[in-house]
């Protein structure tokens, strides 16, 4: 198939977990033998076209409208303050990208394509200018909603952003039961809804793989001896349960002294936490660091780690979770809710690859922590599962060939 692929964030400009997602699956998709066209943001200095691993990458130059947009968007967009920039920027991106793809590849280059992939609200406006000025066959993928971000808030505008996405699309691809539920409760179309997990490369995210002069340089940079190690790694908002667990860890350290706990990633959230930290006194045994790392430092992350926590109050995967079962290292997940995690993680049995919490209640949080510090040994064999797990059920090459198969059903 020749794909037309549109996602706001994209090799080398990589925000979040959808950046990684996009950046594999087309890579995979390529590897299969399909051809791939990219748009994404330019964020102001990279090229507007080039070739990378064989996918053909635009990113039209976009344009500042945000001095415009508030004479004609509505009250809702208004309160967004000095955040409307991005949300101008996004429509830029998305208009031009469109156009791009309609009038110089199709009706200028005479090239032919035979699906359109947007994903979540961020692509929604070149999904569905598209879908009004093509026949061409569109799927939208929704990696997250409004209302499942916002738990029940958020704008209006993005939400129906989101729903008129869902209606111009022909099909819809969703990443876990848990979401896919959700979005029927919200009146979403149950006939048009495929669930396809998110997946990772198992051979990247490997101890056989781990370059251990980094993980050794991690120990002194965070200054850590022969305390156990607790790591988070993701984005550092409420929603991602963050300051419920820097609760918890008064409540880990008064039975485990000897821990060391690791805050890794960016968001909004970062100063109000440290403040958090440090009105707990509780510095001496954590680090929260804001920071976009690249891959192999991330991967000697969970090296390092004895358990890595991602507490999430509303998470529709979660693909750091993916990352560290196949690093083996067990899991404590926030499993209330909307929850992909609790899809992903086992939590009893001879299958065990971790503990189910409540992302709500740090009292639940440093329960489940304690849980895996007080059966160490019983759980690294939780590790194993997990790894195993993941190579049976989340491989690129399974996922890949799933959401392939979504898009065939349409041609």
């Amino acid at each position: 198939m020749k794909i037309a692929f549109f996602c706001w964030e994209f090799w080398p400009r990589l925000v979040g977990g959808l950046g990684t997602y996009a950046t594999e699956m087309t890579r995979k998709y390529v590897e299969l033998g399909h051809e791939v066209t990219v748009f994404t943001l330019n964020g102001g200095n990279y090229q507007t076209r080039e070739f990378w691993n064989n996918i053909e990458i635009h990113r039209p130059m976009i344009l500042d409208c945000s001095k415009i947009f508030p004479l004609f968007v509505r009250e809702d967009l208004k309160k967004w303050g000095h955040h409307l920039k991005f949300f101008s920027d996004i429509f830029s991106y998305n208009y031009l990208s469109a156009s791009k793809f309609l009038n110089h590849l199709i009706k200028k280059e005479g090239r032919k394509f035979d699906i359109i992939s947007f994903h979540d609200w961020l692509s929604g406006f070149a999904g569905v200018i598209l879908k009004n000025n093509t026949k061409m066959p569109a799927v939208f993928h929704i990696h997250s909603v409004e209302e499942q971000r916002c738990m029940g808030g958020g704008s209006e505008v993005v939400k129906e952003i989101e729903r008129e996405s869902a209606k111009a699309a022909d099909k819809i691809i969703t990443v876990s039961y848990s979401m896919k539920d959700f979005l029927i409760s919200l009146g979403y179309p149950r006939e048009k809804i495929n669930v396809v997990y998110n997946g990772i490369d198992t051979e990247k995210y490997s101890l056989k793989n781990v370059n251990w002069s980094i993980v050794e340089d991690l120990r002194k940079r965070y200054r850590i001896g022969d305390e156990k190690v607790v790591l988070f790694i993701g984005r550092l908002t409420w929603v991602k349960g963050i300051f419920n667990l820097v609760r918890a860890i008064p409540l880990v350290l008064e039975k485990h002294k000897n821990v060391k706990f690791l805050i890794l990633g960016k968001g909004e959230n970062y100063t109000d936490l440290l403040h958090l930290a440090q009105s707990l006194n509780i510095m001496k045994n954590t680090e929260i660091r804001s920071e976009w790392v690249d891959e192999n430092e991330r991967i000697a992350h969970y090296a390092l780690a004895d358990v890595c926590v991602f507490p999430s109050i509303s998470e529709p995967f979660g693909i750091v979770s993916l990352e560290a079962m196949a690093m083996e290292k067990p899991v404590v997940v926030g499993a209330r809710g909307v929850s992909g995690l609790r899809e992903q993680v086992i939590p009893n049995g001879e299958n065990r690859c971790g503990v189910h919490v409540n992302g709500e209640d740090p009292n639940d949080i440093a329960w489940g922590i304690n849980v895996v510090l007080d059966n160490l040994e019983e759980a690294k064999k939780w590790g194993k599962n997990g790894r195993k797990r993941v190579l049976e059920n989340f491989s690129l090459e399974k996922v890949a060939k799933e959401t392939l198969q979504v898009y065939e059903s349409l041609l």
